[in-house]
């Protein structure tokens, strides 16, 4: 065909949509040419979506010493409905892709007792993928701990992430905290 050469394209009114191309085309942007998006609104592959942070709204009490899933029940935000904060409390991306997901474990007890021993692991499809222990002896006041760590996974649709907490305490009932700044869940897809 030929080659068009512009400095600016516009919808015959002005205010409308431009279609480049139609389904199934391919635009191709060379090496060395800057895409500028100043100002601009960026939908599709451009974005970080789908993207989420949930956290727990109110205190979890587990088992000692004892691996259980953290019931993240309550949403910041989720752009894609991609988070299940009501039945298995999991992250199913529904695009695939890296992303890169990140959490912190509020680990305590029912009672101002020492704890013994407080993990967080994420899990990817049932498997370990990650993990963070807090040496309790460190943590201030020592009857609280903040297990967090952040990881890239790689997932294709149906991958599902999922995170657990271990809690062994000298009394009491090991306790997941709660609040937005305390246990917390997120992720969102890394682009290129």
């Amino acid at each position: 065909m030929g080659t068009i050469k512009t400095t600016n394209i516009e919808s015959i009114s002005g205010s409308g949509t431009v279609t480049l191309g139609v389904s199934g085309e391919t635009f191709d942007i060379p090496s060395g040419v800057t895409l500028d998006s100043t100002g601009a609104t960026i939908t599709g592959a451009l974005t970080n979506t789908p993207s989420f942070r949930a956290f727990r709204s109110s205190t979890q009490s587990i088992s000692d010493n004892t691996l259980t899933k953290v019931e993240f029940d309550s949403e910041t935000f989720d752009t894609d409905n991609t988070f299940d904060n009501s039945t298995n409390y999991r992250f199913t991306p529904g695009v695939s892709g890296k992303y890169y997901v990140f959490t912190q474990v509020c680990c305590t007890a029912s009672s101002s007792t020492v704890l013994n021993f407080a993990l967080a692991i994420m899990k990817k499809n049932g498997s370990e993928i990650a993990r963070n222990n807090v040496d309790p002896d460190d943590a201030t006041p020592n009857n609280q701990a903040y297990p967090f760590f952040a990881t890239i996974v790689e997932m294709n649709t149906t991958d599902y992430i999922e995170i657990f907490a271990q809690i062994d305490v000298a009394s009491g009932t090991p306790q997941i905290g709660d609040g937005t700044s305390q246990t917390y869940f997120g992720a969102y897809k890394l682009i290129g």
